[in-house]
């Protein structure tokens, strides 16, 4: 089976748009965090490990790190350049300009994703992604919010509440710069409900895209001594299956989904097992779309 079939993913609109088979190639560099240098505090989320989803050499440059993103991937033709590590709006405007320049620089870069914060995304930047898209270029705004819930947040670290993010999108929509909104499922404490009250909020704020992730415990972060000391357990992948395919039917048909699951490379990965590769998830996924309805299906 086919998640393409379900539900409305990147792969399928960039194809359609492009006419052939876009990737993402991943960017490490360089950046830091407000949460990680002392601006808002130290540590960082207590999820966050960046080996686990990134082991890229901040000390290559972009063009080097596109020639190796292309070396290792060798199934497309068109890329976009993916700013992922850490938080890629976090330094002045013309240093931010100099990075994606020379990532669009390359014939094959179609465009750009640039992952940040809620609280790190001023005007200034808004606008430099405006004038991309405003080129012909594809660009998304990716948020990691994770969830709406302010307890929720403060409980991970995040050092902002979801007013961050309502303000963030708000600004976001006013430039035209498609937002993709990363969630997990299954932080601690958080049940489906709150899950669901969180999804009905992102998209009362209008939203483009949507990245699910579930919760890994990875080495380095915080939550893998409370795993340690059995006071959490990550989520079940039956558990999130069902939970992320019920969000899917409840996603209006025009939003793209750009992740429905997630995993982390060995030898970071602690928990749970199933997200050593994205497969049984992502299969599962489907079955309970075909069985249940796919995208849309359930919107109130």
């Amino acid at each position: 089976m086919q998640l393409e079939n379900y539900l409305n993913t990147l792969g399928q609109h960039l194809k359609t748009r492009f006419g052939t088979r876009v990737r993402k190639l991943s960017l490490h560099v360089g950046f830091t965090c407000p949460n990680r240098d002392g601006t808002l505090g130290r540590g960082g989320c207590t999820f966050c490990s960046v080996l686990s989803f990134n082991d890229g050499n901040p000390q290559a440059s972009v063009g080097e790190q596109l020639a190796a993103g292309r070396a290792a991937t060798n199934r497309a033709s068109r890329y976009l350049a993916y700013f992922q590590a850490y938080t890629n709006t976090y330094d002045e405007v013309e240093q931010l300009r100099r990075l994606y320049a020379e990532a669009l620089a390359q014939a094959d870069i179609v465009g750009l994703c640039v992952g940040t914060r809620p609280d790190c995304v001023p005007d200034a930047v808004l606008e430099m992604l405006a004038g991309y898209r405003d080129q012909g270029y594809e660009v998304w705004l990716e948020l990691g919010l994770q969830s709406a819930h302010d307890a929720t947040l403060a409980r991970i670290n995040r050092g902002h509440g979801f007013a961050a993010y309502a303000d963030a999108a708000a600004r976001a929509r006013r430039h035209g710069i498609p937002l993709c909104t990363h969630l997990i499922l299954g932080l601690p404490e958080e049940t489906p409900a709150m899950i669901y009250e969180t999804h009905a909020r992102v998209l009362d704020c209008g939203v483009e895209g949507l990245k699910l992730h579930p919760l890994m415990i990875v080495k380095g972060s915080r939550l893998a001594a409370d795993h340690a000391r059995g006071l959490l357990a990550p989520p079940a992948m039956a558990d999130y299956v069902a939970t992320a395919a019920e969000l899917i039917r409840r996603t209006p048909a025009e939003v793209i989904f750009h992740r429905v699951t997630a995993t982390a490379r060995e030898p970071m990965l602690i928990a749970p097992d199933w997200c050593h590769t994205r497969w049984p998830a992502a299969d599962a996924i489907c079955a309970d779309l075909a069985r249940n309805g796919g995208q849309g299906s359930n919107v109130s």
